[in-house]
């Protein structure tokens, strides 16, 4: 058995875990959560660290949210018109887009915050904070 531990960052980034530990969550509750799927802890309950590394550090995440919904309305745009072979009408389009927005929102949500604090703020991954982890 291996005992170096190494975690994925894709995976603890599709978990929404701690980018420093890749172990703490960052959210309290579940995406389906309706009620509370924008808690967010304010610190990882692994390794202290603070997720907010800056007043408004998560404003930047609403151009990321932007972004997944521009992809997420070319894709379905796209479908459709693929499907329809360019044949429908208005209301085809828009129903099914704000559907998705809709249903999407929580998770886009989540994704925007965890990729803005992955991607664009100074914390990496820390293998002695893991290591102690996965030894607990």
């Amino acid at each position: 058995m291996c005992d170096l531990y190494e975690p994925s960052k894709g995976m603890a980034l599709l978990k929404c875990k701690c980018p420093q530990c890749q172990s703490g969550k960052m959210f309290t509750h579940p995406f389906y959560d309706l009620k509370n799927f924008t808690n967010m802890e304010a610190i990882c309950p692994v390794c202290k660290l603070k997720f907010e590394i800056e007043p408004g550090f998560f404003w930047g995440a609403m151009y990321v949210s932007y972004a997944f919904s521009v992809a997420l309305m070319l894709i379905i745009g796209g479908a459709i018109l693929l499907l329809s072979n360019g044949k429908a009408d208005f209301w085809t389009y828009i129903i099914p887009i704000i559907s998705s927005f809709i249903l999407f929102a929580p998770l886009s949500y989540r994704f925007s915050r965890v990729i803005m604090i992955y991607l664009f703020s100074p914390i990496r991954f820390n293998p002695d904070l893991a290591k102690k982890h996965a030894s607990l």
